[in-house]
């Protein structure tokens, strides 16, 4: 006589439920792995986020996309608190469309880098794509600004080792971030001051934003560069902290 097997549903319920769940994490990280940040490559071009700076230095930097009623109000904090030094990654596209900010901007004296000219990511483009997105933006920003811009920040921030290496083929450096704000989720400008402040050290470089849909950097900005004063940072260029020898890049397995 054949035996027969029972199956426990009841006790396998939790084993099932870890093996499934599993599957699910890695087919996501499956998915995701061309949109996770990548730094460098080795022995390749890299992309900068950080330096090992000793001099209490930090760069601010501000992304654009959208809208036209931020802009003048951050400028303005920054001269008011006598920040000499700030990036704004402009969309190209934007800027077309307010080329009277891009300029005030410019005459302020902070650095302009790029932003890409469509809002996609280039991740989910081919590279023909690609190259046209960097050459776009670099030739309406120059047409504006009457500088070539050498810096770049891909939409979304998202890159991946071949975005790298076109990069470096257009002669644009990618910038990404070590101390995110979180402005753009408005979250009240206390947690703007303390996302931008609990855990920054010398080198960092800080991610805000300008675009109309982030309501509360303006209001919280003053008190963040206030506060980094107090704790002793000055505010560099990006370009100042890329010239450190040491500048933080995560390698590429």
């Amino acid at each position: 006589m054949k035996g027969i097997w029972v199956i426990n549903l009841t006790k396998w319920k939790p084993v099932l439920f870890i093996c499934v769940a599993a599957l699910f994490v890695a087919s996501w990280l499956v998915i995701q792995r061309d949109y996770v940040p990548v730094f460098s490559t080795p022995d390749g071009p890299q992309a900068f986020y950080k330096a090992e700076d000793s001099d209490q230095k930090v760069a601010l930097t501000f992304n654009i996309s959208w809208g036209e009623h931020n802009v003048s109000p951050i400028v303005d904090i920054l001269e008011q608190e006598n920040v000499e030094h700030a990036t704004f990654f402009l969309l190209a596209s934007w800027a077309e469309t307010y080329p009277n900010l891009v300029k005030e901007i410019a005459d302020a004296g902070y650095t302009i880098g790029s932003h890409g000219y469509q809002y996609k990511n280039y991740t989910s483009l081919n590279e023909d794509q690609v190259v046209q997105d960097m050459r776009r933006s670099k030739q309406v920003l120059e047409e504006i600004t009457g500088e070539v811009p050498t810096l770049l920040r891909p939409p979304n921030g998202a890159f991946s080792k071949q975005t790298l290496q076109l990069a470096e083929e257009q002669n644009l450096d990618i910038i990404h971030w070590s101390i995110n704000s979180y402005d753009y989720e408005n979250p009240g400008t206390e947690a703007i001051l303390k996302n931008s402040t609990d855990q920054t050290g010398s080198g960092d470089v800080l991610l805000f934003h300008a675009s109309d849909t982030v309501k509360q950097t303006a209001a919280a900005l003053p008190n963040v560069l206030k506060e980094l004063k107090r704790e002793g940072f000055k505010f560099s260029s990006i370009e100042e902290l890329m010239s450190n020898t040491d500048a933080d890049n995560t390698e590429v397995e």
